[in-house]
């Protein structure tokens, strides 16, 4: 869990179908040393990753995604000038775990994805 370490839940709130979480970002994580050196950029995989892990957590089972419907990356995350990141999932539990989750902090939105899992 946790990506190794790249991230933190401060927060957690889960709610039938619904969780909501704050993470902490650590900026000095070595992910940021390659993704990109002097101008940190926290990889689209990572996001999709950390909602991934989030779910499972919540939901006591391992997933694989099935298919994604959309996923846009609307901003751009640099953990240097924002660390603290609130991510929203929507969910449906059965055999496939629809999945409607976003990333923000403030007023802005860094992504939105439709995801299903098995």
């Amino acid at each position: 869990m946790s990506l190794n370490k790249l991230y933190t839940i401060v927060e957690l709130n889960p709610d039938a179908g619904m969780i909501t979480a704050t993470i902490l970002i650590d900026p000095a994580h070595e992910i940021f040393i390659g993704h990109f050196p002097g101008a940190p950029v926290m990889p689209g995989v990572a996001q999709l990753q950390i909602v991934k892990e989030i779910l499972e957590e919540q939901i006591g089972r391992s997933l694989r995604m099935k298919t994604m419907k959309t996923c846009k990356f609307l901003n751009v995350i640099n953990p240097q000038e924002t660390s603290e990141i609130t991510i929203n999932i929507k969910y449906t539990n059965g055999d496939i775990i629809d999945v409607v989750a976003s990333g923000s902090s403030a007023n802005t939105t860094y992504f939105k994805a439709q995801v299903s899992y098995i």
